[in-house]
């Protein structure tokens, strides 16, 4: 073991049998990641729990008593938040979270497998809600191919998908919030973003690790969703 600047040891994994250098390296960071070790100390699913924190912290986006729709949510760092920050563990506000893979139940939270495209979707969410919902967000990302025009362009495909869930149950002055990436291919979804919502901006939480073209398109103010 080395330690590394901020003086933490440094675990190297070796190369070694059948796993690949892509693997080792992603195996290496994941151990020696301190967002990594304090989401396992913290009981958290994953190490994106503290992305949404920062950004709750800093934006007010969940608030006691709200109703809140989580795409792709497995393994749930994202639905444990927002079920303690709106209160659905005691019953104040709702929480939903969908995801085509199974996921262990979570306190406070109501899961459901299912394909947000699919067309009956936006009508079962808001059956469980029992309503529309003030905040939708995804932490979702789309499978990559190794091309990166390719990748970018099903990235930004997704969240595009996302945001016209999002206008389908989304509350008036409602929030939408999804991890994207940066390049020159959103201006599409920016400029769908900006017709639909009142203010658009990026957001980088420290927790995105700083090598990453990983960011968030925050939208909030939904111009729409009064009930017809």
């Amino acid at each position: 073991m080395a330690k590394d600047t901020t003086g933490r040891l440094h675990v190297q994994v070796k190369t070694g049998g059948k796993r690949k250098l892509s693997s080792k390296l992603w195996l290496e960071r994941q151990l020696n990641d301190p967002y990594v070790a304090k989401a396992k100390a913290a009981g958290y699913r994953s190490r994106a729990a503290f992305k949404l924190l920062e950004m709750d912290d800093k934006f007010r986006l969940l608030k006691p008593g709200m109703a809140v729709v989580d795409l792709g949510a497995a393994p749930g760092g994202w639905s444990q938040i927002a079920a303690k920050r709106v209160g659905s563990l005691e019953g104040k506000g709702k929480v939903v979270a969908i995801d085509l893979l199974e996921m262990p139940e979570i306190p406070g939270v109501d899961f459901a497998q299912l394909d947000f495209m699919d067309n009956d979707a936006p009508e079962k969410l808001t059956a469980m809600l029992g309503g529309k919902a003030d905040v939708v967000m995804s932490d979702m990302a789309a499978n990559t191919t190794g091309h990166r025009k390719t990748d970018q362009l099903r990235i930004v495909g997704l969240v595009e998908t996302a945001a016209a869930f999002a206008c389908d149950v989304l509350k008036p002055s409602g929030t939408f919030l999804a991890k994207t990436f940066q390049s020159g291919a959103d201006a599409e979804l920016l400029a769908q973003l900006k017709r639909d919502f009142a203010t658009v901006r990026h957001v980088k939480p420290a927790a995105s690790r700083q090598d990453s073209s990983e960011r968030y398109v925050l939208a909030t103010g939904f111009r729409g969703g009064a009930e017809e």
